[in-house]
């Protein structure tokens, strides 16, 4: 073989080893693009699912609040019954009305 033959060889081979490097280059580009697009559908529905879900925590304090209102709505109830039942007993002493 001659000189010009090995340098003839050796371009193509190097050619040959940029078009696959450029080949396998951009298909990196591509998957990376197709991964930051997953990320960000990802990304927009972890904001939609805490934007739904922000108020959870607060149900401990509503349902506390919720037992002390109970407990004060049983206090006057018993307290009204109680005025009721007082109010029944003094009309039954005071005899019927003329």
């Amino acid at each position: 073989m001659d000189t010009m033959t090995l340098w003839t060889y050796s371009l193509i081979a190097g050619a040959v080893v940029i078009l696959i490097v450029a080949a396998l280059l951009i298909m990196l580009i591509a998957a990376a693009n197709r991964v930051d697009k997953h990320a960000s559908a990802i990304w927009e529905a972890g904001k939609s699912i805490a934007g739904n879900t922000v108020s959870i925590w607060m149900l401990g304090v509503t349902n506390r609040v919720a037992g002390e209102i109970l407990e004060g709505a049983k206090s006057i109830n018993a307290r009204a019954t109680s005025i009721d039942n007082t109010i029944a007993a003094l009309a039954d002493a005071l005899g019927p009305r003329r």
